[in-house]
């Protein structure tokens, strides 16, 4: 990182305007102004309803994972929640992205957040009454199918269980909430470039990804203690609400303008047109891949509810801390990253902070006791954040406006994805051979993946400051 150069404070100098003698005068660089996307009005409400609609999201996430755990005691049932909510994603991000550089991005942000909004009452309904299920066929098989498959590859705990007849409705609940996800994130992720200047756009990423950091704070801490307090059902009810405020605070927004030559472009060539752009570009390719796997080797958060109960024995409300320490460290990393002048060799800075995320995630998954787990998913989350504002900063700032939306949608099958298939990985690999083998594993293999895209692709070492250079 550059020194900071600021002025100190107190009174500002005076500067002397006059040219030299014989020279040109020389304008004073203008100061780094760590909330130049907050200047724009549109761009505030949406990080508004964004952070609530975050929030919520997060507690979700916590809450599903306990309640899945606590009826199940299987690992493969952890996975499973990322490959229910992976399925939509690969299925359908290319035509959500090709639906939002078509019709107004605004308008799919609407209606996903109200189809979430109801998904989210559905969960909170079936989780209050899953005692009171009826036994229909259907959920009868659909839990000895998911027997059969826990089966394949629990060989390290033997007294998993699918008795609970919600366990099958809670993962069609997720994979709609999936579908209304997948449709909201190529639409907000191609929406929110729109709504500040090209300038301050690596500040927009900056603090667009600190509201993720802040939600992933504060929603997995108020998730542990309602749960241990109160129920699942009041989590998912609030998710719930995150979402219809998020909703009413879109309608004020103007709608972004789109160019009518894109109606006359046939589905098929305007997807396939996307697919070509990031694959004919070596920066994106690279960061895609980088994420992908690193992303998908080191998931130690989908074995958190494992460490909570059988490792660290702390329960629903240390699961809770456990979710929120990598966001706590990431949330003080993309503060400083807004107020520092900005990165001169981002590439670089990528490749050593997704290896230091390696690092952690081993030292994680090594460690017994409570403080020093905290310790590490703090330094973990902190490595993540950087790498997650470069990677952000790259894709979009090399990516034309008329294209975001495919664009978006083809990161968003690889990166959307990784999270769910890296749960997906972990808990297979855990159900095999312990959660300990699985996260350490995870975080050697991520620095394998480091060291290949460093040599596979130098062009990443050569990236320099994010900013309007950047093509």
């Amino acid at each position: 990182m550059p020194d900071d150069k600021s002025v100190p404070p107190g009174d500002p100098p005076i500067l002397d305007t006059r040219p030299a003698e014989g020279a040109a005068a020389v304008a004073a660089p203008p100061r780094h102004d760590p909330y130049a996307a907050f200047r724009a009005r549109d761009f505030s409400l949406y990080m508004s309803g964004n952070l609530l609609s975050l929030v919520g999201r997060q507690m979700l996430a916590v809450a599903v994972e306990w309640e899945i755990y606590a009826r199940t005691h299987s690992a493969t049932a952890l996975g499973l929640v990322g490959l229910v909510i992976a399925i939509p994603v690969v299925g359908l991000s290319l035509p959500a992205g090709h639906l939002a550089d078509r019709i107004s991005r605004k308008h799919i942000i609407l209606v996903s957040q109200l189809l979430s909004f109801l998904a989210s009452l559905a969960l909170a309904f079936v989780s209050f009454n899953h005692l009171r299920v009826p036994a229909w066929p259907i959920l009868r098989n659909a839990n000895a199918s998911l027997t059969a498959i826990a089966a394949i590859f629990e060989r390290h705990q033997q007294t998993f269980h699918f008795d609970d007849l919600s366990i099958p409705l809670i993962y069609a609940l997720l994979f709609l909430g999936g579908i209304a996800r997948t449709y909201a994130w190529a639409a907000r992720s191609s929406f929110f470039p729109t709504l500040v200047s090209r300038d301050a756009f690596a500040n927009a990423v900056t603090w667009n990804n600190s509201a993720f950091q802040i939600a992933s704070v504060v929603g997995p801490a108020i998730s542990g203690f309602v749960v241990a307090h109160i129920s699942f059902a009041c989590v998912y009810v609030v998710d719930a609400i995150g979402s219809f405020v998020f909703f009413l605070l879109m309608l004020p927004i103007k709608r972004a303008p789109h160019m009518a030559r894109r109606a006359a472009e046939s589905t098929w060539r305007s997807l396939a047109a996307g697919v070509r752009f990031v694959f004919g570009r070596k920066v994106i390719l690279a960061t895609i891949t980088l994420d992908l796997f690193a992303v998908l080797l080191g998931g130690a958060v989908a074995l958190l509810p494992m460490y909570a109960d059988q490792i660290l024995h702390c329960g629903p409300i240390g699961l809770g801390w456990m979710r929120a320490a990598p966001a706590l460290g990431a949330l003080g990393t993309a503060f400083a990253v807004a107020y520092l002048p900005p990165m001169r060799r981002a590439g670089v800075m990528l490749l050593w902070c997704v290896a230091g995320f390696g690092i952690a995630t081993i030292l994680f998954g090594l460690s017994k006791a409570l403080w020093f787990s905290l310790a590490m998913l703090f330094v973990l989350g902190a490595f993540d954040s950087v790498s997650v504002i470069i990677r952000g900063s790259i894709v979009q700032l090399v990516t034309p406006d008329e294209m975001r939306g495919r664009v978006t949608a083809v990161n968003n099958i690889f990166i959307g994805t990784s999270n769910e298939f890296g749960a997906l990985e972990s808990g297979i690999t855990a159900a095999l051979f312990g959660p300990v083998l699985s996260v350490v594993g995870g975080g050697i293999g991520t620095i394998l993946v480091v060291l290949i895209v460093a040599k596979l692709w130098p062009e990443m070492r050569k990236i320099g400051a994010l900013d309007r250079t950047l093509r």
